[in-house]
């Protein structure tokens, strides 16, 4: 039997109970990007890039120039005054070719075909108006895609991931290190851009999976081997480092020679996401929330799924969504344990040894440090079951709903069943006071 929580078929705290099937893909869809309010990118194994309605559910435009799979896609909006708030999308493929998209007609803007290697990953510095694409070296683009810099051939695996530091800096995960860049720009804005290797960070004993940037004085990495590690996103040194998430002291349901039986996959650290306050991470099957100011797990669901988390977000009330190669789709709320008391220490004899007062100053210590620190607990409040293979990530849209994509070649639209109800029945009453059928009375 599972070792999953199970929430029943009512699911009050579930808002989700509607649901949008929308075909396109011939293959795995790995892939969702958020153009603006309504309107999202999905792309996948086919090499197809299609644009969705997020409200309607409606195919907008599918956008064919790549002949192999796309590998990594990153939206971008123009800042330009000037222009009409052009948005571009930016795909990379294993055909070793980047695209760069106009979402409003559907057409290339400019195709690059000069890459060495697959392009692994891309980001947008919308503060420089730059891209970077990430594989076996680091290149800086234009909007246009003209080629500004380049580092030197960095290794044949490649970078895996990337992110933004403040001053110009960015880290990118190479295996097992993490290497600083900084950017240097042009004054006059044309020619003349440099890229620096300014350190290299060897901390991690195995290949780091995900980064992820808190804020402008810290971000976060992850490791094939369960190692998190908190930055000085300035100075670039360790703040902080768990490995400890299968420690019986922390997780007493944990048992202590869990760590043995762990396989590699078990403890991958899949995926990051962050607030101000904590990281939330996908390790192995589990989801453990983990606090930058106390330096600790807080909160951990070490059987959110039955097979590993590949996609966690958090969402700006208290709750985490997650999906899993399992196929499912879960809502979690963030909530506190309640306390107990402490419990009173006995009077008596030893009293006049002064061991009384010393056992109830130990006491009110104890419950005093209790009292500062909350403990919470991670509790299942929604399940979505729709997909049929392995649910690779999602887009939360808000009132609009959420966007899943799978394995399974689908992406589903969910939906809020009330609300949708009620924008039907507005939409009717409407209609018919516009035929004149409805008799206005007032």
């Amino acid at each position: 039997k599972s070792s999953v929580q199970t929430i029943g078929e009512e699911q009050i705290q579930n808002p989700y109970t509607e649901l949008l099937v929308l075909k396109g893909h011939q293959d795995i869809v790995r892939f969702l990007v958020q153009i603006d309010d309504y309107r999202f990118a999905s792309a996948g194994d086919d090499g197809i890039i299609f644009l969705w309605d997020a409200q309607t559910g409606e195919q907008l435009l599918g956008l064919h120039g790549h002949t192999q799979k796309i590998t990594a896609i990153a939206s971008f909006s123009s800042s330009n005054a000037s222009e009409e708030n052009e948005h571009l999308i930016l795909t990379a493929s294993a055909d070793r070719t980047v695209i760069v998209w106009d979402c409003s007609s559907g057409r290339q803007v400019q195709k690059v075909s000069c890459f060495h290697s697959t392009v692994k990953c891309l980001t947008v510095l919308q503060r420089l108006d730059v891209w970077l694409s990430g594989g076996s070296d680091l290149c800086v683009w234009n909007r246009k895609l003209d080629l500004l810099c380049k580092t030197s051939h960095l290794t044949d695996a490649g970078i895996n991931a990337l992110v933004e530091l403040p001053k110009n800096c960015v880290a990118a995960a190479v295996g097992k290190e993490l290497i600083i860049f900084r950017l240097i720009p042009s004054n006059d804005g044309s020619e003349g851009w440099n890229i620096l290797e300014v350190k290299r960070l060897v901390d991690h004993q195995d290949n780091i999976l995900s980064l992820v940037s808190v804020n402008d004085f810290t971000f976060v990495t992850g490791s094939h081997v369960g190692e998190l590690i908190v930055w000085d996103a300035l100075d670039w040194t360790k703040q902080a480092l768990e490995c400890n998430f299968w420690d019986s002291s922390v997780h007493p349901d944990a048992q202590p020679e869990i760590k043995l039986t762990q396989s590699p996959n078990e403890t991958s650290v899949q995926h990051l996401t962050s607030d101000e306050e904590c990281v939330f991470a996908a390790v192995g099957k589990g989801i453990y929330v983990y606090n930058l100011q106390m330096k600790r797990v807080i909160a951990c669901q070490r059987a959110a799924h039955d097979s590993s988390v590949l996609h966690i977000e958090k969402l700006p009330n208290r709750q985490l969504i997650s999906c899993s190669e399992d196929g499912s789709v879960r809502i979690w709320e963030l909530r506190e344990k309640q306390q107990l008391p402490a419990e009173p220490v006995p009077t008596g004899f030893f009293n006049m040894w002064g061991f009384g007062r010393a056992n109830k100053q130990a006491n009110q210590a104890a419950k005093k440090m209790q009292e500062s620190t909350p403990m919470y607990f991670l509790e299942l409040v929604g399940d979505l079951i729709g997909h049929s293979s392995a649910v690779q990530m999602f887009l939360y849209f808000g009132e609009l709903g959420l966007a899943t994509c799978s394995a399974d070649h689908l992406i589903i639209l969910w939906k809020d069943g009330e609300r949708e109800s009620r924008l039907r029945s507005l939409t009717l009453f409407q209609k018919l006071a516009q035929n004149g059928d409805l008799q206005l009375k007032f």
